[in-house]
């Protein structure tokens, strides 16, 4: 059973920075795709970052340039570092795992990021 654990949102003034991190359990971390998805009201659930061991990570266009995707294998972790905060980026964040095999998603409960002066 794969379970994900998000921390690290919060309420931020624009220009301003947040760092999420993700713990996963299990055993399939090293062997998925971890990317990190935003909601915002009214709207789709949407990729922001995605990552896969050996391959360069990939951005949404509106983050590019402001914010990072980084995983520890070792810690069963994924971060997104989140800079020059734009009030658009207010969402609710979740992380994900997919199985790079079974392609089977997991997603984790989802932490509030609110940009707001």
């Amino acid at each position: 059973q794969v379970q994900l654990v998000e921390s690290g949102g919060g309420l931020v003034q624009p220009g301003g920075s947040l760092r999420l991190s993700c713990i996963a359990s299990g055993s399939i971390f090293s062997i998925s795709t971890r990317g990190w998805y935003r909601q915002a009201p009214g709207k789709q659930r949407e990729l922001v970052a995605a990552i896969t061991s050996g391959s360069p990570p990939n951005y949404a266009d509106s983050v590019k340039g402001r914010f990072t995707i980084s995983a520890d294998n070792a810690k069963n972790t994924v971060y997104l570092e989140m800079n020059s905060l734009k009030p658009e980026d207010t969402a609710v964040y979740y992380c994900s795992l997919q199985h790079l095999i079974s392609r089977v998603r997991y997603w984790g409960q989802g932490t509030q990021v609110t940009v707001s002066s």
